[in-house]
């Protein structure tokens, strides 16, 4: 069993930053990927970013060029920086591990973008 706790959720206006950070917990042996999936009421929990074992990091369109992922793999957390928010950025943000073929998931952290 795999436990990961969020943080550093909350409120920016458009255009600001903000960074999210997970620690995972528990059997935190061969977790082979971890990352970030977001969710709004409206629609289907979808994928940010992924960054596995070897460091190698996927993201998605709307992240691009704006979201940095990035893993300590010492303390196994990740982090997501967050920069150039929008209004559509917003969403409850969760931290995902994948430990053979077990997924995951945090609680979520409420991330809000408005002026």
């Amino acid at each position: 069993q795999v436990q990961l706790v969020e943080s550093g959720g909350g409120l920016a206006r458009p255009g600001g930053s903000l960074r999210l950070s997970c620690a995972a917990s528990g059997n935190r042996f061969s977790i082979n990927a971890m990352g970030w999936y977001r969710q709004v009421p409206t629609k289907e929990r979808e994928m940010v970013a992924l960054i596995t074992n070897g460091g190698s990091a996927v993201y998605a369109d709307s992240a691009k060029g704006r979201f940095t992922i990035s893993r300590d793999f010492t303390e196994n957390t990740v982090d997501l920086q967050l920069n150039s928010l929008k209004p559509e950025d917003t969403a409850v943000y969760y931290c995902y591990a994948i430990q053979f073929d077990m997924d995951y998931w945090g609680h979520g952290t409420l991330v809000t973008v408005s002026s």
